[in-house]
């Protein structure tokens, strides 16, 4: 009463492995595509910040993460700045908290 011949088993068998690879392919394609699309930009972006906050300096106008507008007036420390944020009120602030430089200055002449 066997109903399923040795030669049926046999074929099943030889053609799971190129179903398998069938089934993958569309995930492989989609972790190609995020990652083309939201991966390699964010880590440009982030390249690009981390090359904004190193190259300001003094008389710099920055804007903070926080929306406050200020003038650099001192560079503290690697990690800190020192900006004016109105007529004699300075706070130290973390570079990091530097979302963008509106007006860079001319660097000094010697």
């Amino acid at each position: 009463m066997n109903f399923i011949t040795p030669a049926y088993a046999q074929a099943a068998g030889g053609a799971a492995g190129m179903d398998t690879i069938m089934q993958l392919a569309p995930f492989g394609i989609i972790l190609i595509i995020m990652y083309f699309l939201i991966l390699r930009p964010q880590q440009r972006r982030a390249k690009e910040h981390s090359a904004l906050i190193k190259n300001v300096r003094r008389g710099d106008t920055i804007i903070t993460s926080g929306g406050i507008v200020g003038k650099i007036s001192k560079t503290t420390d690697d990690n800190e700045v020192e900006v004016e944020i109105a007529p004699n009120v300075k706070v130290r602030l973390l570079r990091q908290m530097i979302t963008d430089v509106r007006a860079k200055t001319e660097p000094v002449k010697e």
